[in-house]
């Protein structure tokens, strides 16, 4: 059954005349002689990775150099209150995202409000998606705090989805007497091409998928004088998958819900952050038309840094995840499977020790090693890769090179 959303329609009715105005507008200022409003950066970044006994960068297992990130990104100051983004990357990271040239994100930025105490801004394109405290960077290798993000909340396979959407977002900044305050609410959607079908759902997949709608609400607080940050963001999505002629699957609609929290602690050298959540999955359909699953899971990391001086920083990272709260040690899944999957692809739990080195202005060596235990976090999502994963304890090293400017 295919179903009428309003709110997406409106969205993709509205995309290719905003898209439209977006170029008109790059294209017009880039001759109008009026350089001093632009700002462009970029950066470039190549490394090896290897995930032995697992599936994660490649089928082998082997060293490989699937660690290559290319980007140049740009802003044009219209007008005072008129803003226009964008950023274009190629990307090869082996199994962990689709790879190649794509557009991260496209957007125009409106100031509505800008006073001393409030500030308001409207976004509208393919917009980033700022709801999360590694949403906004983990597109760019140098904002992230580590090569690979912890999987529980930052899953790779879900990369594409989760860094932009195309639709509209606001952002509230508040100063009050109990501190400060951002407030962002977002509702759009991503196209998703037949790689992210393969991540998402397996390999042997034949048919179409898609993103009907992603609505997210985040708030963020920071109390007066404090070190301390303190959030929490919603999520709501839904999901849909029309099979091809000749498919093994059938149609099917996924619905995902999140709540998660996070908080924040800052001095002068060191930070800890942290991330958990509990997350809701309806499956209907796909593996049969009468098929009907829901299951929550949960996950989260602690994540604690130390800058030793100017040039060397430090990084130790625990994560956890479960697909299923009710079933931490995937022994139901295996039951379910008559044995087929592994307990092991219940879960998922890492523990990673980073360095990083700035090597000279703008260029820094990253380096890291994870240990594994369990491939809950592992692509495909829906029909994983058996065979490929068979080991229930995996380990992942990676170092890159990045410079930018």
């Amino acid at each position: 059954m295919k179903y009428f959303n309003p709110l997406r329609q409106a969205v993709a009715s509205f995309q290719p005349l905003l898209y439209g105005f977006i170029a008109a507008l790059f294209g017009g200022m880039a001759f109008s002689g009026q350089a001093q409003e632009w700002q462009w950066h970029g950066f470039m970044a190549q490394g090896m990775i290897q995930a032995d006994k697992s599936n994660f960068i490649n089928r082998s297992g082997d060293p490989s150099f699937a660690l290559t990130e290319v980007g140049l990104n740009a802003s044009l100051q219209l007008q005072p209150s008129f803003r226009l983004a964008g950023q274009v990357v190629y990307l090869d990271g082996g199994n962990r995202y689709p790879d190649g040239l794509k557009l991260d994100y496209l957007f125009v930025d409106w100031s509505l409000m800008s006073q001393l105490d409030w500030q308001i801004n409207a976004y509208a394109g393919r917009f980033k998606n700022q709801h999360w405290l590694y949403s906004s960077t983990r597109d760019v290798p140098l904002t992230r705090p580590s090569i690979v993000l912890p999987q529980s909340v930052y899953f790779d396979a879900f990369r594409d989805i989760a860094v932009s959407s195309d639709g509209v977002a606001l952002k509230a900044r508040v100063n009050s007497a109990v501190g400060h305050w951002e407030l962002n609410w977002s509702l759009g959607a991503t196209p998703l091409s037949d790689k992210q079908t393969s991540l998402l759902l397996g390999e042997s997949v034949l048919g179409k998928s898609q993103q009907k709608y992603v609505h997210q609400a985040s708030m963020f607080w920071q109390p007066e004088l404090s070190n301390w940050t303190l959030g929490i963001s919603l999520l709501d999505s839904e999901f849909s998958f029309r099979r091809a002629e000749g498919d093994d699957f059938w149609d099917a609609d996924f619905v995902v819900q999140r709540v998660m929290f996070n908080a924040q602690y800052q001095q002068e050298r060191w930070q800890l952050v942290s991330e958990i959540f509990q997350e809701r999955m309806d499956t209907r359909g796909f593996f049969s038309p009468a098929f009907e699953v829901q299951q929550f899971g949960q996950g989260g990391y602690l994540q604690g840094s130390y800058q030793l001086n100017s040039k060397l920083r430090f990084n130790a990272t625990m994560d956890y995840f479960v697909a299923n709260k009710d079933d931490r040690q995937g022994r139901q899944l295996a039951e379910a499977s008559q044995g087929m999957v592994p307990e092991h692809f219940g879960y998922q739990h890492s523990f990673m020790l980073a360095a990083s080195r700035e090597l000279a202005p703008r260029v820094r060596l990253q380096l890291e090693h994870h240990w594994v235990h369990g491939t809950g976090r592992l692509a495909p999502v829906i029909v994983p890769e058996l065979d490929k994963n068979r080991q229930p304890y995996w380990q992942l090293w990676a170092v890159q090179l990045m410079y930018w400017f």
